[in-house]
């Protein structure tokens, strides 16, 4: 482990928060027994959060952000884990309140570390990341509640040129689902949707009424809402008897308007999906799949970036501009 390396450090002075590419020492790491020289890390809705002022995500200065990273062991403390092994992190209190990803190395506690897979490479798992990990949570979650390729449903996945919902749609297709509605910004976004796996593009504009009935329309079985606020509001009276809604995200806001009619006139469920905290123990069954049956990357919409270019994303992810995976390369 070198002895000075580069972070980009988030800093707060008289309540105004600013990010910097900084030479840093060991001793701004947060605590773990693990470390890591991180090769890739991932751009993520919460870490263009995580540089605002007010962002709700970092509350501890300074900070190195990152929510997600890739890379190989320098030196263990636990016996799960040894020198030279490769191994990715996502979630936990990565790049909150636990110094994260946007840095050469990282110190983690081995409990929150994921032995890379057989057959997915170190830039394969932050092609996915948490923004992918998240889909698949979701899709699994929905399948939980009877969502199966075997049947004829009709499936809506919102934000659906983002992280998360882009890979979703990745997953659906890859899955066998054959009705994936994404529903989108703008028309613009409608010939990559649909190259990655989406039947058809849907509008916001289209879709979603002025003002909210309190029973729309049956028109989908299934949503895998990644926006929250009015999108959900305006969805959820439209889905099917028996039907779903995954949740997974807030970029449309954290207010949620209903009444109770969608619940008890048509049994329509809604379902959080959270994967910061989601069991460890869980997660190499989750990883795995992406290194067989769920071996999307290759024909995800990412692209790489450095340092140096990380202000910009986040300035893109902000304004609702970007477009998939942001991967950023440390190597």
């Amino acid at each position: 482990m070198k002895d000075n390396f580069k972070a980009l450090v988030v800093r707060e002075e008289n309540g105004e928060v600013s990010h910097a590419i900084e030479n840093i020492s060991a001793d701004m790491l947060s605590e773990g027994n693990v470390i890591i020289k991180v090769a890739y890390s991932s751009v993520n809705f919460k870490d263009m959060l995580a540089v605002q002022t007010k962002g709700g995500v970092i509350n501890n200065y300074p900070m190195i952000p990152g929510i997600d990273l890739s890379g190989t062991v320098v030196s263990s403390g636990s016996d799960k884990f040894k020198e030279g092994q490769e191994v990715l992190v996502t979630g936990f209190q990565t790049g909150m309140t636990h110094t994260g990803g946007y840095s050469e190395y990282a110190r983690v506690p081995a409990e929150w570390v994921v032995a890379l897979p057989e057959g997915l490479s170190l830039h394969d798992a932050m092609v996915i990341g948490t923004a992918g990990f998240t889909a698949a949570l979701s899709i699994m979650t929905l399948e939980s509640k009877g969502m199966s390729p075997d049947k004829d449903q009709q499936i809506l996945v919102t934000g659906a040129s983002g992280g998360v919902g882009s890979v979703a749609i990745q997953l659906l297709k890859e899955s066998g689902y054959k009705n994936i509605h994404a529903l989108a910004r703008d028309e613009s976004e409608a010939e990559k949707l649909i190259s990655i796996g989406a039947t058809d593009v849907l509008l916001a504009r289209d879709v979603l009424p002025e003002k909210p009935k309190v029973l729309d329309k049956q028109k989908f079985h299934y949503v895998l809402d990644v926006v929250g606020g009015e999108v959900a509001s305006g969805l959820l009276p439209q889905i099917y008897y028996g039907g779903s809604m995954s949740m997974c995200g807030n970029a449309g806001g954290i207010k949620f308007n209903s009444t109770v009619m969608p619940f008890i006139l048509r049994g329509v469920s809604i379902l959080g999906v959270d994967s910061v905290n989601f069991p460890i123990e869980e997660r190499d069954a989750i990883w795995k799949r992406f290194a067989g049956e769920w071996h999307i990357m290759s024909q995800a919409i990412a692209k790489d970036v450095v340092m140096e270019e990380l202000s910009e994303v986040f300035k893109n992810i902000k304004a609702g501009t970007h477009t998939g995976r942001h991967i950023l390369k440390i190597v």
